[in-house]
């Protein structure tokens, strides 16, 4: 394969039986000196699906690329600032990885007077 343009999809999983999210991805793999290049785009335009690629790059950028015919393939997703274009390299680290986020669910209290 020289080169491989097409819908694939973008898949986080938070354990092997948790599919957390999943965002479709048009993609363009090309074969180069070093293995492959990858980059690619969100398929939609909107705002949900750009905050919740956001978010999952935020949390851990190791997704799980699915094309369309079942194969997968595990990548790192480098998104440009506006969360909607990205590049791709292959993961090559560990399969289990702890991933820990905390979320801040105190909040100062206003007084009503």
């Amino acid at each position: 394969m020289d080169r491989f343009e097409g819908r694939c999809w973008l898949d986080w999983w938070a354990n092997t039986s948790t599919l957390l999210g999943s965002v479709e991805v048009a993609v363009v793999i090309t074969a180069s000196d070093t293995g492959w290049d990858a980059h690619g785009r969100l398929t939609t335009d909107t705002d949900e699906d750009r905050d919740a690629f956001a978010f999952l790059c935020d949390q851990d950028p190791v997704f799980t690329l699915r094309f369309e015919d079942g194969s997968t393939v595990a990548v790192t997703a480098h998104p440009t600032d506006d969360h909607r274009r990205f590049t791709l390299t292959e993961y090559t680290g560990p399969t289990h990885r702890p991933v820990e986020h905390h979320i801040d669910l105190t909040q100062p209290q206003t007084r009503l007077r």
